[in-house]
């Protein structure tokens, strides 16, 4: 079992800037995928970024192009999500979760992931 844990959220005025984290219990992510997931109140959740431990390649959702970007540390075992441009529309609880297959042909896909962090509010305000 990977347990995950999330952090920096937070609130941030439009236009600024966060960066988020996320922990696997103290081991590696290995070759995993990393995914950040958002849902907003009354939304689905959706697939925000994904990083490939295997080759480090990164995947965005349409909405976060040029403004977000995930990365981790050298070992692995922090993913990291930095936020730049928030916009109002932002505003969602965010979810890192891991596939532990691998990334696959749908990486923004949530379905895929096997285990979820308890998530940590961003909130952007005009």
């Amino acid at each position: 079992e990977v347990q995950l844990v999330e952090s920096g959220g937070g609130s941030v005025q439009a236009g600024g800037s966060l960066r988020l984290s996320c922990a696997a219990s103290g081991r590696s992510f290995g070759d995993y995928a990393i995914g950040w997931f958002r849902q907003a109140p009354g939304k689905e959740r959706e697939g925000v970024a994904c990083l490939s431990g295997r080759d480090g390649s990164t995947y965005y959702a349409d909405s976060v192009k040029g403004r977000f970007t995930i990365s981790s540390d050298s070992a692995k075992y922090t993913v990291y999500l930095q936020m730049n441009s928030l916009q109002p529309e932002d505003t969602a609880v965010y979810y890192c979760a891991v596939d532990t297959y691998g990334v696959g042909t749908r990486p923004l896909d949530q379905w895929l992931y096997d285990y979820w962090g308890q998530g940590t509010q961003v909130t952007v305000s005009s």
